[in-house]
């Protein structure tokens, strides 16, 4: 909208008369609730304009550009637009790159936030996609606080993608053990006390030609010493191939010819599990060479904890302080107060990013094992009395307070003298 206004000047004698014109910026908030098929999206302006009621696009590219359209169409260049969208994993990804490819202002809301805001709104319990499409809208001019989603978060994606694939892989791997675990305390139960663990490249070898204690009783002790000094590198001889053939022979182990063929498919899963993993590893590596983090200077707190930290967090500039990155964690205490009634001891409100939280927690703990001041640190809060998981949410804070600082400052760690 165009205020005009005339004025006159005189200057050197002279009469000027001038248009003065006044540019009136109207916020316009686009709600989009996203499904896997379709969007239902929401066009209101800031004075309670109705733009565009609930209409439904596609989930396709035509779909994407007629709401580029229709954005364009209910708004004049100098408006301010605010697009707003649930985050939905990765049904909002491509409509995500999309918006912020044609330059649009996006803000990605917490689901958790716009369902205690959409209940605020009425005691009706009602909720749909086009309700959604509106409570979003007005959430984007009710909320000032809201910071858009930026470039960096989107294509920090690349390294989320990495860090949480790995993490799946690691506990798919991790699963598998406990299942060789079970299948040799059945088949062998005394091998386990004859190495320092199961999980070795050597039992594995062992295992997967000899799957139980009456192949391996049955099995020439040349074959046996050979199998074990390749696989353990010349580590194990011919007295452990002697002594774990001894234990075979004496061993209350079941012969169970599925269980054995479970237990070799299972260490090929394993190996075909290291394998993947270690190829995701080689990708993680190569985008941390890029970033330069400082983060990585922290004694303790190796490539893969660092990556999947950097990788939650995205952009740092989102947060005004570490208590707002410890809260999207889902580390900060909660807090219960009614009355004469007070909550004594707050318990962590593990509402954030669970990737996030086990990663700073494993991270800590790394970093108090390997730096003198985190350690000393975590020896304080255990010297107060508190429980060991306690201790090291506070070592947890710390590191966050650290971790946010290098990331705003961009200097490396400087180990105390």
């Amino acid at each position: 909208m165009w205020n005009k206004a005339t004025k006159v000047r005189r200057a050197c004698g002279y009469s000027i008369t001038y248009l003065s014109l006044e540019v009136f910026v109207m916020v316009i908030s686009v709600g989009i609730d996203v499904s896997k098929d379709k969007h239902d999206c929401f066009i209101v302006s800031s004075e309670g304009e109705v733009l565009a009621d609930v209409f439904t696009i596609p989930n396709t590219i035509e779909g994407f550009h007629c709401l580029l359209q229709r954005i364009r169409d209910c708004t004049a260049p100098q408006d301010k637009i605010k697009v707003g969208l649930e985050a939905t994993g990765h049904y909002s990804y491509n409509l995500l790159g999309f918006l912020l490819d044609n330059g649009l202002a996006t803000y990605v809301l917490n689901p958790l936030r716009t369902n205690l805001y959409r209940k605020s709104l009425s005691l009706r319990k009602t909720k749909t996609d086009r309700v959604d499409a509106r409570t979003i809208a007005s959430m984007l001019l009710s909320d000032a606080g809201l910071k858009p989603y930026t470039d960096t978060a989107y294509h920090n994606e690349e390294l989320k993608s990495l860090t949480r694939y790995r993490f799946d892989k690691v506990k798919e791997r991790a699963k598998l053990k406990s299942s060789i675990a079970r299948l040799v305390c059945i088949l062998f139960p005394e091998l386990e006390k004859l190495v320092p663990s199961l999980h070795i490249a050597s039992v594995y070898a062992l295992l997967e030609e000899f799957p139980g204690a009456k192949q391996i009783a049955a099995a020439h002790l040349t074959r046996l010493k050979a199998l074990l000094v390749t696989a353990s590198k010349g580590r194990y001889n011919r007295d452990m191939a002697f002594e774990i053939r001894d234990a075979a022979r004496n061993s209350i182990g079941s012969r169970m010819p599925a269980k054995s063929l479970e237990l070799q498919h299972t260490i090929r899963l394993i190996r075909e599990l290291d394998d993947e993993i270690e190829e995701i590893e080689e990708q993680i590596h190569s985008i941390m060479d890029e970033l330069h983090s400082p983060i990585t200077t922290i004694p303790g707190l190796g490539f893969r904890m660092a990556a999947m930290i950097l990788a939650e967090v995205g952009d740092f500039t989102r947060f005004d302080s570490p208590d707002k990155l410890l809260a999207y964690a889902g580390m900060s205490p909660s807090t219960y107060q009614s009355g004469q009634l007070k909550n004594c001891y707050p318990h962590m409100e593990k509402r954030g990013s669970r990737y996030l939280r086990y990663a700073l927690y494993n991270a800590a703990k790394y970093v108090c094992q390997w730096d003198p001041t985190f350690s000393a640190y975590l020896a304080k809060k255990r010297a107060e009395g508190k429980h060991y998981n306690v201790a090291i949410s506070h070592a947890v804070k710390k590191l966050v307070r650290l971790i946010f600082a290098m990331e705003k400052s961009g200097v490396p760690y400087l180990l105390a003298a």
